[in-house]
């Protein structure tokens, strides 16, 4: 049996792109049934989506920008961290790099659309 804890190098994860900018996956599904994290390095506007069963937890590492929550708009700077409950449609603006942590693990078929 393989030990009880999982060591992840974020120099080891090539970057993906992904609809906002690039993600490096250091954390993933495959790695334990409980979170997923994720560098994201934002550098365009994505669609406004949501989540059925995600909650994603946004934690600013550096840029300005402003996160879509539903109906309302908030600023977002180095140091600041937001919750994002499922079905809350969202969408980042601005030249960020942020940690997702993503509970459970990110799941791209639970990416929705907002109309």
């Amino acid at each position: 049996m393989g030990e009880p804890y999982v060591v992840k190098r974020l120099a080891d994860v090539a970057p993906t792109p992904c609809p906002c900018g690039s993600s490096w996956r250091i954390l993933t599904g495959t790695d334990n049934d409980l979170v997923s994290i994720h560098r994201v390095k934002i550098a365009q506007e994505a669609r406004k989506h949501y989540h059925k069963t995600l909650t994603e937890y946004y934690i600013v590492l550096s840029g300005n920008g402003e996160l879509e929550l539903d109906d309302d708009v908030v600023a977002v700077s180095p140091g600041d961290v937001v919750m994002i409950p499922p079905g809350t449609a969202h969408v980042a603006r601005g030249e960020l790099e942020i940690i997702n942590v993503v509970c459970p693990p990110f799941n791209p078929d639970d990416e929705h659309v907002a109309e």
